[in-house]
C-alpha cells in the first residue's frame, strides 16, 4: 500500500507540475530610458502578485524572496509578455519578436492487447509561432531564465517527488497561476501601455531576469514600511480581516466557492509581547458539489502582520495573504 499511495502521490504531482509547464508555454528596444519623471508611479493596489510587482518597479531586488531560478518567477515572466502582445500590441517596436511555443511534433502511443491506449510519449518536440510578439531585449532575457530552469531540471523535479507537501504545494501553484491570469486581466487597466512607470517596470523586470543591477527609486516601498512597523495594537476586527483574507484566496480555487460574510469562530490563540495575534482559527462556510459545508482556516502573523494562511484541507501548506489587505491591515483600517 505504501508503494502505491508514493505512486499516486508522484504521478498526481507531476501530472500538476506539466499542467503548470504548459501553461507557461502556452499563456524591445535597447534604448536608455529618460531621466525619471517628477511622478513615476506604477499602481499594482489588490492585484495577487502586488508585493513582487512592486519591488521590481522600485528596483529595490534585496527584498524580493523569490528567485530568478524558481519557476515561479518564469511564470509571471512569460505571462506578462504575452499579456503585453495581447493587449499593448501597437506600443511594441518595429524590431519585435514572435514569442514561441514548444509543442509535441511526434508522439509514440502504447495500446494493450485490446487496442487500449495504456500510455503517451512525446519523441520529438518542435518550436511554432504563438501570434504574439514582444520587446527582442525582454524576450531574450526570459528564453535566458528559461534555459537556466531547464539546465536543472531534474533537480527541481526530484525536489517536488521528496517534499512532504508536495500535493499541497503543487494545488497551490494552480493558485498563483489563476491569480497572475487575474493579475494579467488588472495590470493594464491599472497603468497605461505606454506609461512611464510600466516602462521602468519592464525594464527592472529584465535586468532582475538577467541578474543585473536595477534602477531604483528613492521612494520606499509600502511593503517595506508595513514589515518595518509591524502590525497595528489595539481592538481589531479580526472577522472582517479573516473575511477579506479567505475571500481574496477563493478568487483562485478550482472548484468551491466562498460564501462571502460567512466568517465566523474567530479566537486568537496565542498573542505576542504587544498584545498582537500570533496565530488566530475561524470557521467560514463554502459551496461546492454537494452544497454549503464548513470550513476552517488558520492565520499566523509574524510582527503582528498576517504571515501564513493554512486552510484545513492542506492544514501544513502556507499561503502567503494578499500583501494589499496586508498594508490596509497594518496602516490601521481594520480598527475598531
Amino acid at each position: 500500500m505504501k508503494i502505491i499511495g508514493s505512486f499516486s502521490k508522484l504521478l498526481t504531482v507531476t501530472l500538476v507540475w506539466f499542467l503548470f509547464a504548459s501553461f507557461i508555454e502556452n499563456s524591445a528596444d535597447n534604448t536608455i530610458l529618460p531621466s525619471e519623471p517628477q511622478t513615476l508611479e506604477f499602481n499594482v493596489d489588490g492585484l495577487y502578485f502586488a508585493e513582487f510587482y512592486d519591488y521590481i518597479f522600485r528596483g529595490h531586488f534585496e527584498e524580493i524572496t523569490m528567485k530568478r531560478e524558481d519557476m515561479e518567477f518564469l511564470l509571471i515572466f512569460g505571462q506578462y509578455l504575452r499579456a503585453y502582445g495581447g493587449g499593448c500590441a501597437a506600443y511594441l517596436p518595429s524590431d519585435k519578436v514572435e514569442i514561441m511555443d514548444q509543442v509535441c511534433a511526434t508522439e509514440e502511443v502504447t495500446r494493450d492487447g485490446f487496442g487500449t491506449e495504456i500510455s503517451r510519449v512525446c519523441m520529438r518536440y518542435e518550436w511554432v509561432g504563438s501570434g504574439l510578439y514582444a520587446r527582442p531585449d525582454l524576450y531574450k532575457a526570459k528564453m535566458e531564465v528559461e534555459g537556466i530552469q531547464r539546465s536543472d531540471g531534474l533537480r527541481t523535479t526530484m525536489q517536488m517527488i521528496l517534499d512532504p507537501n508536495a500535493m499541497g504545494n503543487s494545488v497551490d501553484m494552480i493558485h498563483k497561476t489563476k491569480g497572475l491570469q487575474n493579475d494579467m486581466v488588472q495590470l493594464y487597466k491599472l497603468n497605461a501601455c505606454d506609461s512611464p512607470g510600466l516602462r521602468r517596470f519592464e525594464e527592472n523586470l529584465k535586468r532582475f531576469a538577467l541578474n543585473e543591477a536595477s534602477i531604483r527609486t528613492k521612494e520606499s516601498s509600502k511593503y517595506t514600511e508595513m514589515k518595518a512597523s509591524g502590525g497595528p495594537t489595539g481592538t481589531q476586527n479580526f472577522t472582517k480581516l479573516v473575511d477579506d483574507l479567505v475571500g481574496d484566496q477563493a478568487k483562485t480555487w478550482a472548484f468551491n466557492r466562498y460564501v462571502a460574510g460567512s466568517v465566523s469562530g474567530v479566537t486568537v490563540s496565542s498573542r505576542d509581547g504587544q498584545g498582537r495575534p500570533t496565530q488566530l482559527s475561524a470557521g467560514y462556510t463554502y459551496s461546492g458539489f454537494s452544497g454549503n459545508s464548513k470550513g476552517s482556516v488558520r492565520i499566523t502573523f509574524e510582527n503582528g502582520i498576517p504571515k501564513c494562511i493554512y486552510f484545513f484541507d492542506f492544514p501544513q501548506n502556507c499561503k502567503t495573504p494578499n500583501s494589499s489587505i496586508s498594508a490596509s491591515y497594518a496602516q490601521g483600517d481594520y480598527a475598531k
